[in-house]
Order: C-alpha cells, then structure tokens, then sequence
C-alpha cells in the first residue's frame, strides 16, 4: 500500500448522521484541494452509518486513522473500540463527541480504552460552514499527528523490542544536591487522559509535594477528568479553583476555560532564594489572551511555578501536539529547576515532549512506567538530605522551627 509519505493519509468516518457524514466527505474534498496546507495529504476511503458497519469497513479498509462518533446505532463507539481493542487492532482511533456532559464521561472513558484523541461535534450542524470551520480545525491536524505517531511506532516495534527503545531513549541526569523539588507541574495535550490515569494511581497518599497539571482540554471534559481521576487515585485530585490552597496530597488540574497560574498566599519568604514557600502559595485563574493557542496553556503554569519556586520547581511534559510547555520549561531549567519528558514510544504523539528532549532541557526522558518512579526519587532525595543534616543538629529551636515551616 505504500509508506504515509508516498500516499495519503487514509481515513474512515463512523457516524449515523448523514449531514455529519456529509461535512465529513466535504472537509476532505477541501483539504484534497487546498495545495497551500502544510498538512499531509488525507482521503476519506469510506464512511459507515453504525457500528457493525464500521468494524466491517475497518477490516476490508484498513484505514490509517477512524475517526469514529460515539452515539450510534447497533453497536455505539465504545463497543467498538472495545472490540478493536480486544482484537489487538492497533488502529488509532479519534472519538468524535458531543460538547455535553454525558459526552464528556463517554468520551473519557474511550480514551481510557485506547482511543488516540477526540474532537466536539459543531454546536449546530445546520450551520455548514461553521461546522466545517470548527472540524478542519480541531480534527485535520490530530489525524495528521496520530497517523505519524502510529507510523513511527510500527517502525520501531519492526526493529527492536520496546524495552530496548525505551532504554536507548533514557538520558537520565542524577538528581540535584542543591534544592529540594516543593512542587510538580505537569503539561499534557494528546494522550494525556490515558497517560494520566496510568501515572497518577502509582503516586503514593504521602507524595509529599503538591502537583499541578495543564491537559488541553474544555471545561466539561476537565471536570469529568478530575473525578475520574479522583476515584483511581490515593492522592486527591480536583479541579482548580480561584485562591485554593496549594498543599501536598492535592492533584490541581486546570480547569478547561481557563489558565491556572501558582501565586504567593500570605507565608514566609525565603531570604535566600526570593522564593515562597509551597504550603503558603495559591492558585491564580485568569483568562488572558491563549498561549501557543491553547487555554489552559502549559507554559503559564510552568513560568509562574518558575518565578515562585525556583530551583524548588520540577516541571514534567508528557504526551501531546506542538509546543506548548517548551518555554516555561526552559525558564524551570534556567531557574535551576528539574525538568523530565516522557519518551516517544510511550507518547501518543511526541510534540510537546520532543520539544523539550530536542531543546536539551530535559533531565530525563522516561517511559510513563518509570515516570511515577523518577517522580518519587526527585522528590525526596533532597528531603533525605535535609532530614539528614537536621538529625545533625544544623538547626535548633525557633531557626529550626522556621526551617521547617519554608520546606
């Protein structure tokens, strides 16, 4: 059949919606015409109206990409990803969901069996062109990265195991003597659900720092989010909210229609270092103009956890598309700070991640199986240290007590 880069990208649409069908048919025939399209080439080999049709398509078709809705009849989208699944079919899969609550629990749990990433059905899909605005936007680019990051797994798993991949990619730093890490920021995108709902249930109820976390997301889906992850996790994850303290044993994440920045509360400040300390910081929601066209965007998380924290700042960039993040890492880095990337055969799709291992900011780049490991080993390697030189008497009485109060 050719390599991706000799032929277009092959795409079959699952919908029982014949005007969703319909725009779908038309949006590839544009993007076929538009020769000014930085994006590869794509076709439309087939549609399907349920989901017995679709899983007949995908085995006569063999698409590169199904972009696959999830309310149909016969069999809905997530009986048919489960059966893809359960037959080893790597294909990847895009969800196409309703900007509703129901569609964002049902889209979450997709990504939880496997699905790649999801697009919203346009509010109104009488309104032709601005469902066809709405889908070339979200949905052309994702079948783009996902094709290309499938592709480059295929190659690698052709040519070695992935516990040898991973091991070649590990460029692993020893951890830092000079700082104790006080708080984790994490900035995901494509992927990022699935690679959350694996490293959050391996961080221990006495992670003794809070986390922070960005993941691309509107707002219904990151509420659906944290409660999901709430319920897997022995740490507690909520969603951010104005002024909230930030303390350890809490997962923060973004909410998804705004930007979420750490600020200083009413604490100490640490002489030395400028730097207030994490039990006395709060979360700052704002909703300034997007970053890399993204709100919530990584990269104000990561440039504020930078300016409160220093060298005190660790900052991880796992799976997902472009940039977003590359920056604020880099001040992290600058600052003295540690930053890790997860490693490409782990990610669905190595954007953001490979920005920062290519920039040569990252640490470590790791499999998400080792990450909540690396995790646990950063963060308290310096707090063995402080423990240590404080049974050795370094401080004592109220400068002791004061010590403690800025770790």
């Amino acid at each position: 059949m050719g390599s991706l880069e000799e032929r277009p990208i092959r795409i079959l649409a699952a919908d029982d919606s014949a005007v969703m069908r319909g725009v779908m048919a038309k949006l590839f025939q544009m993007h076929a015409e538009d020769r000014s399209s930085e994006l590869p080439r794509m076709e439309l080999c087939g549609v399907a109206r349920d989901g017995t049709d679709c899983l007949d398509q995908v085995k006569r078709l063999i698409p590169d990409v199904l972009v696959l809705d999830l309310e149909m009849p016969r069999l809905n989208g997530l009986e048919v990803l489960r059966r893809l699944r359960v037959e080893s079919t790597a294909l990847p899969v895009i969800m196409c969901s309703s900007y509703t609550e129901h569609g964002a629990r049902s889209t979450l749990e997709a990504l939880a069996y496997g699905a790649a990433d999801y697009v919203t059905k346009p509010a109104e899909q009488r309104d032709f062109f601005s469902a066809m605005l709405s889908l070339s936007q979200q949905l052309l680019p994702k079948i783009a990265a996902v094709a290309k990051g499938s592709k480059r797994r295929e190659e690698r798993a052709a040519t070695k195991s992935g516990a040898g991949h991973a091991l070649q990619l590990r460029v692993e730093g020893a951890p830092k003597a000079s700082s104790v890490i006080e708080v984790v920021v994490i900035g995901l995108s494509t992927g990022g659900p699935s690679a959350l709902e694996q490293l959050l249930p391996r961080l221990p109820a006495d992670f003794p720092v809070p986390v922070l976390i960005v993941q691309h997301m509107p707002k219904l889906f990151t509420g659906a989010l944290a409660e999901r992850l709430d319920k897997s996790s022995s740490l507690r994850v909520k969603e951010a909210y104005e002024n909230a303290m930030i303390r350890p044993g809490t997962v923060w994440l973004a909410p998804g229609d705004a930007h979420m920045e750490v600020g200083p509360g009413n604490g100490l400040m640490d002489r030395k270092t400028g730097s207030i300390a994490g039990r006395d910081s709060r979360i700052r929601l704002h909703q300034r103009e997007p970053l890399n066209h993204c709100m919530p965007a990584v990269d104000y998380l990561f440039f504020s956890a930078a300016r409160m924290y220093g060298a005190s700042a660790l900052a991880l960039v796992m799976t997902g598309m472009g940039a977003d993040g590359l920056d604020g890492a880099r001040a992290i880095h600058e600052c003295g700070g540690v930053v890790l990337a997860q490693d490409e055969y782990s990610s669905a799709v190595w954007g953001m991640p490979g920005k920062v291992t290519e920039a040569g900011i990252a640490s470590a780049t790791l499999p998400l199986a080792e990450i909540a490991g690396a995790l646990q080993q950063r963060v308290c390697t310096g707090r063995l240290r402080i423990n240590a030189e404080g049974k050795a008497g370094s401080a004592t009485g109220p400068q002791r007590e004061m010590n403690d109060d800025l770790l």
